[in-house]
Parts: structure tokens; sequence; C-alpha cells
């Protein structure tokens, strides 16, 4: 695929930030990001890259940890991937929500509970291809990392 000059300059920040000595920067931009999400009301983000702020509970602290990540619809599902830049790890969010499945999506003023599953081995193609469709940076993480990254399932909870 072929990026205008600021695609490019994106990918090459990206792949800065997925060495693990950016990992405070991400947190700090992470924050902010969340920061200005509440104060906007979800106002604060991409039109093209629909942005929820998913808040789940650390597996060793047990505290609430909120992330901004960007999603799409499925039916009443949203769909996440844990891409982290195409970083060779998990970004720790995933890791959190193996240990702990439940979580709350924040979509502008909305709270939802969610159960976080895996993409089933034959949703999984339909579900990356949307992924990449709104957001095509996820091939390039893809190619950068040998892990295949998790497409992460978020289900409503009664």
């Amino acid at each position: 695929m072929e990026y205008t000059r600021s695609g490019k300059a994106f990918l090459a920040v990206g792949n800065v930030l997925k060495r693990p000595a950016m990992r405070p920067v991400t947190r700090a931009f992470s924050t902010m990001h969340a920061w200005a999400y509440r104060l906007t009301k979800g106002r604060a983000q991409s039109s093209k890259y629909p942005t929820m702020l998913l808040t789940v509970t650390g597996r060793k602290s047990g505290k609430p940890r909120t992330v901004p990540v960007i999603y799409i619809e499925d039916g009443d599902r949203f769909v996440i991937a844990a891409a982290y830049s195409g970083s060779d790890t998990d970004p720790t969010w995933w890791l959190n929500l193996q240990a702990n499945p439940e979580a709350v999506a924040r979509v502008s003023e909305t709270t939802t509970r969610v159960r976080a599953t895996v993409a089933t081995t034959e949703e999984r193609p339909r579900l990356w291809e949307k992924l990449v469709a709104m957001y095509p940076y996820f091939t390039d993480y893809q190619q950068r990392t040998s892990r295949s990254i998790p497409v992460v399932v978020l289900t409503p909870i009664p």
C-alpha cells in the first residue's frame, strides 16, 4: 500500500513507540488522549478512526486501567486489535483482559460492560479485513511482528 508523507511519518513514529524503552511515552500519550476524550465527551478523536476508552482491571494491581483504542462495530459487538504498533509483545491491556475478560467500553458518553474473547478462527478473517479497511496501518503492524495480532471481540454483558 502506498502512503502519503504523513502516513509514512505515522508509521515511523509507531515503529519507534513500539520499543520497550518507549513504553512510558506511549502510556503518557494514552493518558493524555483518555483525558481529552473524557473532557470533550468523545469528540477528541479522528472521524476516520472511531475510538473508545476501554477500562480493564490490572492483572497485578487489581486497579482499573483505561486505554484509548480504535474499534469497529460488528452488530452489537465491538472489535479491536491488540496490535501494539506491531510490537513482538502483546499490549498490557490485552494481557489484563486475558486475566479478567470483563471490562467497560466507553463510546462518547455511553458506557457498556463487555466481555472480551478472541475472535474465532472462522470469524477472524472477516473481522481483520474490516479492521484493516478502517485502519490500513494494521497491515504494516502485522508485517512487523512474528505474532499473530489478536482480534478481540467485546460483547456487551446484559
